[in-house]
């Protein structure tokens, strides 16, 4: 149990972020002000070229200064929206259009990088005005102009490499870290064939498989890959995928509708990292079961442990888990994955005891690690199959998720139909 002073205290602290809500609204006054600025300048600037008295060199310099104003524009941008999707709130864009990529999986190193290199870039106009304008620059100031650019330089690399390199490691000892733990870490595939045995595809109720499982899965270009490919093969294995589905695989053109920017955005498992959810919604055979599988197996690619399992033998494992008095262990265990996929939700309804730990299940995840979850109906319609706790599943399983809806006939039946035919 949880001390409740301790975790009232824990809350007001978290909550006191909100204190920085003003300055990022503080930044976006002095965005104002180089708005003005820009636009007195340019205003200057065509009326030197108007009157004839803007020299070449003058027009270079009051271009440079104009490039100046917008890459600080640029900078405050990123400051303003990165610092506060990640210091302060989420900011609700999934799906937007104008959604940066980046904005998809910020974090306080991410942001870093991204201002350092912003800074850099501001600092290569300044040291270029300086030169451009040599004749009227001392020769100190052009020195300790270029010092302070390479030291800009020399900055930026440091935290790129402290945030790509060293954090990748930290990923992926993360990631491989408990291997040998298979009592909570992984579920009972009792439908897995045995060892040496190719893996076949079992018709089961409910499960999307818009193209036949290839009999020599593809390797994974080695490249791609942060390990090597054994080591992402073991994850496959052992995450209990029914099958071996790709995304090159998934035949595009047979749902009449669905996203694929987004899906071919989230194909670079970053949402892993940044610990947030997927949600594909469609009637059954659209493929959604072959969209989350892919997305799971470019997960293991990358070096994150991922699980799968329909709703059914989730049900049936956190229903053992709690008769054994073990839930909260196998809720803890699930920690070391940071990708946990729930597949064909709203195929049976559950009784109130079992929802209930659906909800413990994403409450538990919610910022803490990413959930896959597809379903034949939309979050509205949880309460059909999860009653009353479906709206506090939904909300927390839906704010920070992207949810890619699928549209069309069943897969399945349009192959049976054409065969029949034939």
């Amino acid at each position: 149990m949880q001390n409740t002073p301790t975790t009232t205290l824990g809350y007001a602290l978290f909550a006191t972020r909100w204190l920085q809500a003003p300055l990022y609204f503080g930044l976006v006054a002095a965005q104002g002000v180089y708005v003005y600025k820009f636009f007195k300048e340019l205003w200057t600037l065509i009326l030197m070229c108007v009157s004839g008295h803007a020299t070449e060199t003058y027009v270079m310099l009051a271009v440079l200064k104009l490039v100046d104003v917008v890459m600080i524009a640029n900078l405050l941008i990123m400051v303003i929206v990165g610092g506060y999707e990640t210091f302060v709130s989420r900011i609700g864009l999934q799906g937007h259009r104008d959604q940066p990529e980046w904005l998809s999986h910020v974090n306080s190193n991410v942001l870093k990088v991204k201002l350092a290199t912003a800074i850099v870039g501001i600092s290569s106009v300044h040291l270029l005005q300086m030169f451009v304008d040599v004749h009227h620059t001392s020769h100190h100031s052009l020195l300790w102009g270029t010092v302070i650019h390479m030291a800009f330089i020399a900055s930026a690399a440091i935290l790129a490499y402290m945030s790509g390199p060293m954090a990748a490691q930290s990923d992926r000892g993360h990631a491989d870290r408990g291997h040998g733990d298979h009592g909570h870490a992984e579920l009972a595939h009792a439908d897995r064939e045995p060892a040496g045995h190719p893996q076949v595809t079992r018709p089961q109720p409910g499960r999307e498989t818009p193209t036949a499982t290839l009999p020599h899965p593809r390797k994974p270009e080695p490249t791609s890959l942060p390990e090597t490919d054994a080591d992402a093969e073991a994850r496959i294995r052992a995450a209990g995928f029914p099958a071996r589905k790709l995304l090159e695989d998934f035949d595009q053109q047979h749902p009449r509708g669905f996203d694929r920017e987004t899906v071919a955005r989230l194909g670079k498992a970053e949402f892993v990292a940044a610990r947030r959810n997927v949600v594909f919604v469609g009637p059954t055979g659209t493929g959604k079961t072959h969209l989350a599988v892919a997305l799971g197996v470019r997960a293991c690619q990358a070096g994150h442990r991922v699980v799968f399992a329909t709703a059914a033998d989730w049900a049936a494992r956190l229903s053992d888990a709690r008769a054994a008095g073990r839930l909260d262990a196998e809720l803890a265990a699930l920690d070391d994955h940071p990708l946990l996929i729930v597949d064909e939700i709203g195929y049976t309804p559950f009784d109130a005891a079992t929802a209930g730990l659906f909800f413990r299940l994403v409450a538990h995840r919610y910022e803490r690690g990413s959930l896959i979850v597809t379903s034949d109906r939309p979050l509205g319609r949880w309460d059909e199959v999860f009653g009353t706790s479906a709206p506090a599943m939904a909300d927390r399983l839906a704010h920070h998720a992207e949810v890619v809806r699928l549209e069309g006939d069943s897969y399945r039946t349009r192959r049976a139909t054409a065969a029949w035919t034939d």
